[in-house]
């Protein structure tokens, strides 16, 4: 995804966002039934020895792949992702360029297992949302946002009981860690060039926080890489597109968990 990708899709979601916030009061929200839910945590599902620490996304499409899977049932796919020891699911909520939606998010709550809602954060009220329609973490990406406002996003976020997941590209994005954040993630594809550079996550790696747990996004097709990241320490993986890109993504996953 190009800065300039990046950039239209952040701005398209501002005037989203207001549009929306003109329809749904936060009082609205938070008279939803899962609103005031107990949540299961993501960071300790990660940390549970008999899962896979696997992060499973649904995905429909994407601005650098286009179209990945128009057809794929959201209830089968994340059951099959629960069902075969993921330690999550991730669940793309923006419908304009991933064809996602909260509709999508509030099947997949469904599931006993944690759901983060992946979005374009730009605005406190989907937080809210994010926490209406029962989510257990967030997505805030550094690219988005200021070190500011990611401090402000997760604060918010961490006072409503969900956890947060923040991605990074780069090491210029190293100082929006804050104590808020639960898990860093660092994206192995290239905003610029949407090059995937394994060795270069590993280097940023190696300057994250100790105690902050780390997940290795985009750019994981195979086992080899997979075994690769965890050799290398890291604690989660958050893959979509290998499993979503088949014609069967639940038996996609479900192979993939047989041979790691």
């Amino acid at each position: 995804m190009s800065n300039n990708i990046l950039n239209t899709i952040i701005q398209h979601k501002l005037v989203e966002v207001a549009a929306r916030k003109k329809e749904v009061s936060f009082a609205q929200l938070e008279a939803m039934p899962r609103f005031e839910q107990k949540l299961v945590s993501l960071k300790a599902s990660i940390q549970q020895v008999d899962k896979k620490g696997i992060i499973a996304e649904f995905k429909r499409q994407s601005p650098s792949k286009g179209i990945i899977n128009a057809q794929a049932d959201v209830e089968t796919v994340t059951t099959a992702y629960e069902q075969f020891g993921a330690s999550g699911i991730s669940v793309l909520t923006d419908q304009s360029f991933f064809g996602g939606s909260l509709a999508d998010l509030s099947i997949a709550v469904e599931r006993t297992i944690p759901v983060l809602r992946k979005e374009f954060m730009v605005d406190e009220f989907q937080i809210v949302e994010a926490k209406a329609y029962g989510a257990s973490a967030i997505l805030l990406i550094a690219a988005c946002l200021t070190a500011e406002q990611t401090k402000v996003f997760a604060t918010q976020a961490k006072s409503l009981g969900l956890e947060v997941l923040l991605e990074l590209h780069d090491a210029s994005e190293l100082d929006h860690i804050c104590d808020e954040v639960d898990l860093v993630g660092i994206n192995n594809r290239s905003l610029k060039s949407f090059e995937v550079k394994i060795e270069h996550s590993l280097q940023l790696k190696a300057r994250l926080p100790k105690e902050k747990l780390s997940i290795a996004e985009s750019g994981i097709y195979d086992v080899e890489t997979f075994r690769l990241l965890k050799k290398e320490g890291f604690d989660g993986f958050l893959m979509g597109e290998y499993f979503m890109k088949q014609a069967n993504p639940a038996a996609a996953f479900e192979a993939f968990t047989q041979l790691i």
